[in-house]
């Protein structure tokens, strides 16, 4: 056997049982629910602050303590593009103005004889 082999244990083995670890801190179970009947038990401690909502582990929606009124899923707004998000500040005679005043200074550099890419 070799000479600095422990006998009884493996190599990474923890303390071994809850003495040598000290007492557990005192806690309390607190049950989340989400829109999609799921039961969520969490523990904390008796002196933590328990938060009103918590994201539900099996489908990421929000849940919340009351049992009875459950959170909704949150809207999600599609992806809107560049020109989505243009039209919603210019109306379309707007547009149409401003898109004229472009064409006519590129028409007069144009004509200058600037070179325009």
């Amino acid at each position: 056997m070799a000479a600095g082999a422990i006998r009884g244990s493996r190599i990474g083995a923890g303390p071994m049982g809850e003495a040598e670890r000290g007492e557990a801190a005192p806690r309390q179970s607190v049950t989340y629910f989400c829109s999609r009947d799921h039961e969520t038990v969490l523990q904390f401690s008796i002196e933590a602050e328990i938060p009103e909502s918590w994201d539900c582990p099996r489908c990421g929606m929000p849940a919340s303590i009351d049992q009875e009124n459950r959170p909704t899923a949150p809207k999600i707004e599609p992806y809107k593009t560049h020109l989505a998000y243009v039209k919603e500040r210019r109306t379309d005679a707007e547009a149409a103005e401003i898109l004229a005043e472009a064409l006519d200074l590129l028409r007069s550099r144009r004509k200058s004889g600037e070179v325009i890419f």
